[in-house]
């Protein structure tokens, strides 16, 4: 599955409707973490085919307020849920294989 580009009202509904495991990325173009982290993604995608990645740009204004809901204050920052609740959150570049680990898949 192709990694998404959420805002607040599309990450709402994929968060809270989705049966399918969720991995949400706050993240920034000039972050560098971030940037290496997005393709560890993509093969993470590619990988597991049911697991939904977003992605949520904090330099977009209408985003900065929801990531400051959510407590984000170091990017990137991953938020991960199954079944519409929060399982875990990490901070950090991490490999491929660390996030399966790290996530349980």
């Amino acid at each position: 599955m192709d990694i998404l580009h959420l805002n607040k009202e599309s990450f709402d509904k994929l968060t809270a409707q989705s049966e399918k495991a969720v991995l949400i990325d706050f993240w920034a173009t000039w972050c560098g973490p971030c940037q290496k982290l997005t393709p560890e993604l993509e093969k993470l995608a590619a990988e597991f085919p049911d697991l939904v990645i977003g992605k949520i740009s904090v330099e977009d204004a209408e985003n900065v307020q929801l990531a400051a809901s959510l407590g984000v204050n170091a990017i990137p920052a991953l938020f991960f849920y199954r079944n519409g609740k929060l399982e875990k959150q990490l901070t950090g570049f991490m490999t491929k294989d660390q996030l399966k680990a790290q996530l349980g898949l």
